[in-house]
């Protein structure tokens, strides 16, 4: 695209001189009337404020009306902007304006009755610039590899709405699927955490730099980031605490998609977080305006990176974002603004039949758990997953934590009632952490299946490879001896860190004793051997095990357990947003959604399965509920396995299952204790959350555990009470939770 440079240069407090110049050629001045501009920006004031209802109606006419006087305001007499809008390709005009002046939407730019911005012939992007240096000196070339993405969303406590950032990373991923883009997530929405990422991989690793969340302007006048604290809480980042997390280390663009980053509080007398970035060193910076909708900034996101992975340089891949949004009627599409420094808009990454073009790094992990019978994904895609954010966080703290720190493990398990998706967490996982090779195995592992190591594990050469297997193969030493050569730090795999995932591990690798499971004959070998490998020699790799039941670990492993409960109101309406039957606006029936999503109940297997029964074409409404409640009781039969479970237990805790589920919301263990008033409570709860049958979740207000029935149970439950001995939990219940939440509410304990 061409560039023009336009300057509005002040020389005293009543007079400034507009200078335009093309090439780097001579400029062009005249001068400008004080009054003039102040009339310009008392319309915009009027029409373009956060509350005003013009800038959120798609092609307001009030907003072609500041467009067209924006517009005369730079053509004058001389018609200045009409000499630059003949250029098929489109034009850059960097915008060089004194605090009040660089606040205006130029966006709106408009010429008769269309908006030049959004132009199909001659688009026009206007840049406010930012200072007089390059951080990118001398030509740009682009990388001959795919974009390279750090996404980091933030999602404190108590902070609505709740913005739909699963979707966007899935959007932009979806966008980019044809020339693929390496999409590192940084999961913590913690300033510590980008500080380390960013160290981790190195100046110039990454193209772009996204953050999404909520940003806002503080009582001192300042824009301000929410991010999280280590606990997920909120905490407020001023654009010099995440230029102190960068460190220096910028991508080539930095997206900070919030609402009001863009914005100059005081009417631009200060400078929005996207301009204190680029001061900061960020080459160019995206932000919004005024809040933006979670679908429009979504859309965005999708068609620039899109663009940018197909070799697009950067101002045209902006252009054709905003057109994207125009052409689909979104109201937002004029809030996006475009901050830089001197440096280029030129291409980040090459096309993708660029010759010696380097392949995508980042593999999809859903893959690693195919069914051995279909050779079907058994999880939800890295698109499709939704939810357990706290979850992922504090496994993520486990799994990256050096053996020695505080809450290092071995291995992490992942337990929880059937459906629960732990399978799902653990793909997360192996994503979440691209820097670690994968071994999954599902169900049974004898010796024989875990020699398979070495086919499943991308080793450094052919020369590591055959290493490992002969010394897997050697059966003269113990199996702890030659797991330990295997991860010593000059082993074939001391270089190569690993996730070692054992998926279904009850399925086949536990027996049953004493009412509880113990870990069978051959996994007995293997999974100590291979944990006391692991600390031996202090090998970054980690096991991840995911189990319906619980079961004793090793003497002397560091394994901790994250119980996975029910989806929550917010992760289910996300959950129910991906699913084409039971989502709100499918032509299905609302009753037999509603039918469908209650039996579900924030079961996300579940759900993906009525999903399927609620479109048979050929079952009427009566049909359907009847399938409906079949399908939910093949769930328990097959999945929980709940009546053999159920049947086996004594008497008692059958009935303190029953009494908790009165409860319809996860509550802590006084209550609990309060409900089912018995001598071996304590007991009674731990039977039941080792055999999956009632969740225990951490709260992640007070990080205490937590325990919940899940409502897939009630039909098997209900009737072990009668209805006074139900009336008598639901009081105790409601005793307790008053006592617990409104009397005497508690403070944060320890971290989990």
């Amino acid at each position: 695209m061409s560039g023009y440079e336009l300057e509005v240069f002040e020389q005293t407090s009543d007079f400034s001189e507009l200078r335009l110049s093309t090439d780097g050629g001579p400029p062009k001045t005249r001068g400008l009337d004080k009054a003039a501009i102040d009339r310009l920006i008392e319309v915009v004031e009027r029409d373009y404020s956060q509350h005003a209802v013009a800038q959120k109606v798609f092609d307001a006419p009030q907003l072609r009306d500041l467009g067209a006087k924006l517009a005369a305001f730079l053509d004058g007499d001389e018609r200045w902007l009409t000499q630059v809008l003949d250029r098929p390709a489109g034009t850059t005009l960097r915008i060089t304006a004194e605090k009040r002046l660089r606040h205006l939407p130029w966006e709106l730019l408009a010429a008769g009755d269309s908006h030049l911005t959004v132009s199909t012939s001659a688009p026009l992007l206007p840049v406010r610039s930012v200072g007089t240096n390059a951080a990118l000196k001398g030509p740009v070339e682009p990388e001959n590899r795919p974009l390279r993405v750090l996404f980091m969303a933030t999602s404190p406590e108590g902070v609505e709405p709740v913005l739909g950032y699963e979707a966007e990373e899935a959007a932009i991923l979806e966008a980019t699927t044809r020339t693929g883009t390496e999409l590192v997530v940084e999961e913590s929405g913690t300033l510590e955490g980008l500080r380390f990422v960013s160290l981790d991989y190195g100046v110039g690793h990454f193209d772009v730099l996204h953050l999404s969340g909520h940003a806002t302007v503080g009582a001192d006048g300042q824009p301000v980031f929410l991010v999280e604290n280590e606990f997920g809480g909120r905490a407020y980042a001023t654009a010099d605490q995440i230029a102190q997390a960068m460190g220096g280390r910028w991508p080539r663009l930095v997206f900070v998609s919030g609402c009001l980053t863009a914005n100059s509080p005081d009417s631009g007398a200060f400078p929005s977080m996207s301009e204190s970035l680029v001061r900061a060193g960020a080459p160019t910076v995206l932000g919004w305006a005024l809040p933006v909708g979670d679908v429009s900034a979504t859309e965005f996101a999708a068609k620039l990176y899109q663009s940018l992975a197909a070799g697009e340089a950067l101002d045209r891949a902006v252009v054709e974002a905003r057109q994207h949004l125009y052409a689909n009627k979104r109201g937002n599409w004029h809030l996006l603004r475009v901050y830089a420094d001197r440096s280029p808009l030129a291409p980040m990454v090459t096309p993708l039949l660029t010759k010696w073009r380097a392949r995508i790094q980042i593999r999809p992990a859903d893959q690693e758990f195919l069914d051995p019978q279909t050779q079907l994904s058994r999880v939800a895609s890295r698109a499709a997953f939704v939810g357990r954010r706290r979850v992922i966080q504090r496994c993520l703290r486990t799994l990256k934590q050096p053996l020695g720190g505080d809450g290092a493990a071995e291995a992490l398990v992942l337990a929880g009632m059937g459906g629960l998706g732990k399978s799902s967490l653990a793909s997360r996982m192996l994503e979440r952490m691209p820097t670690h090779q994968r071994a999954v195995w599902y169900g049974r592992v004898d010796l024989p299946k875990f020699r398979e190591l070495t086919t499943k594990v991308d080793f450094p050469g052919m020369e590591q490879q055959i290493e490992a297997t002969k010394l897997l193969d050697n059966n003269d030493a113990p199996l702890p001896v030659r797991l330990r050569h295997l991860l010593h730090v000059d082993g074939p795999l001391g270089q190569t860190p690993c996730l070692f995932v054992f998926d279904d591990f009850e399925d086949g690798n536990l027996d049953e004793r004493d009412g509880g499971h113990v870990l069978a004959p051959e996994m007995a070998d293997i999974l100590p051997a291979l944990l006391k490998a692991i600390r031996d020699t202090g090998s970054p790799s980690r096991v991840i095990i995911t189990s319906r039941y619980r079961f004793p670990p090793p003497v002397g492993a560091g394994i901790v357990v994250e119980s996975l409960e029910t989806l929550t109101d917010i992760e289910q309406a996300k959950k129910l947003a991906n699913l084409p039957n039971l989502r709100p606006d499918s032509p299905v029936d609302p009753d037999i959604r509603e039918r469908a999503v209650e039996a579900a109940a924030g079961n996300p297997r579940l759900l993906d399965w009525l999903d399927l029964i609620v479109a048979a074409p050929d079952l009427d409404i009566d049909g359907l509920i009847t399938a409906i409640e079949a399908e939910a009781d093949r769930f328990r039969r097959e999945t929980i396995l709940a009546k053999n479970l159920l049947g086996s237990q004594p008497a008692e805790l059958q009935k303190m299952l029953a009494k908790v589920n009165v409860i319809e919301l996860p509550v802590p263990a006084d209550t609990v204790r309060a409900v089912h008033d018995h001598p071996d409570a304590t007991v009674h709860v731990e039977r039941a959350v080792q055999l999956g049958l009632m969740e225990h979740g951490t709260d992640p207000e007070t990080r205490q555990p937590r325990y919940y029935v899940s409502n897939v149970l009630r039909p098997l439950i209900r009737p072990l009470l009668t209805d006074d001995e139900h009336t008598q939990a639901c009081a105790a219940a409601a005793r307790s939770l008053y006592q617990l939440w409104i009397t005497d509410p508690a403070t944060p304990g320890p971290a989990s």
